[in-house]
């Protein structure tokens, strides 16, 4: 485990787009062939809330490359001719999935801050057939998107890694038209020990940069957001979160690294890490 007390915003930023890099640039899946197995289908299914139909339906790299904690469109009714944003949107999962609900009349926009991810998400889109997707490569704390300009916002397991909350939800603010919905899945926390909390590799792993829920909350009010609230809630036994954090589903896809940070501390983080999914919208 890394020894440092407090890692900067660059050095968090660097090293989970390093990480997210190299997780989506090795071929395959960072612990397999590249094929999707019966055991990254089935934690999608159960731990992450997509249904089998839905994995059949997208294209197997989008799948297994899929680092989220949640399905944020499970709650999210997207109507035909909508504009959508996904902030953080990798492989594309919840970008093809998004853009078929909205239809060619809509729009989804895939938001991320890695030039691999943004690659890799423009193939899955075209092996989908897809044409009402676009892809931009930038920073949630800084979105290159216009003001008042979307419709819905979607995001799974992302903003946790984002130094600066704050500014994350002052963009969702900004960017949304008046009335425009959220619907995110991300990881809350309570107490974590300080180790976690500047470990860069629980940071790469989706853990270190995860915040209490009704701080979590507030900030979302805090932005100018109403009607904040948590709609569904996982929370986290000793075997999910060593299942979980010391695998590949959620974007570190070292999982020797992540071990090493974690292991000293499952017994401890049982019950205080869920994924929770969170609804609000702009007034």
């Amino acid at each position: 485990m890394e020894s440092k007390q407090k890692l900067s915003p660059d050095e968090i930023k660097e090293g989970v787009r390093r990480r997210y890099a190299e997780a989506v640039s090795r071929s395959g899946s960072c612990c397999g062939p590249n094929t999707v197995t019966k055991q990254k289908v089935q934690d999608l299914v159960e731990m992450i809330g997509y249904s089998p139909e839905e994995l059949r339906a997208i294209p197997k790299d989008a799948v297994e490359h899929a680092f989220g904690c949640g399905n944020p469109l499970a709650m999210a009714v997207l109507e035909p001719g909508q504009t959508v944003l996904d902030i953080g949107s990798g492989a594309g999962i919840d970008v093809i999935m998004a853009a078929r609900r909205v239809g060619p009349s809509g729009k989804v926009i895939g938001l991320d801050m890695t030039m691999e991810m943004i690659m890799r998400g423009k193939d899955n889109a075209r092996r989908a057939g897809l044409e009402n997707v676009e892809f931009r490569l930038g920073d949630a704390e800084d979105m290159p998107v216009e003001d008042s300009s979307i419709d819905w916002i979607i995001s799974n397991c992302v903003i946790n890694l984002a130094p600066d909350k704050d500014k994350v939800f002052a963009e969702v603010a900004r960017v949304l038209k008046p009335g425009g919905q959220v619907m995110i899945s991300d990881i809350v926390t309570g107490e974590l020990p300080v180790e976690v909390r500047s470990s860069l590799e629980a940071w790469a792993g989706c853990l270190g940069g995860a915040i209490e829920e009704d701080l979590y909350l507030q900030k979302m009010r805090d932005a100018g957001l109403v009607d904040v609230e948590v709609v569904d809630r996982v929370v986290y036994d000793a075997e999910a979160v060593n299942s979980f954090f010391n695998g590949a589903d959620c974007g570190c896809c070292g999982a020797g690294e992540i071990t090493s940070a974690l292991d000293a501390y499952v017994d401890q983080l049982a019950g205080e890490v869920a994924s929770a999914k969170i609804r609000a919208r702009k007034p």
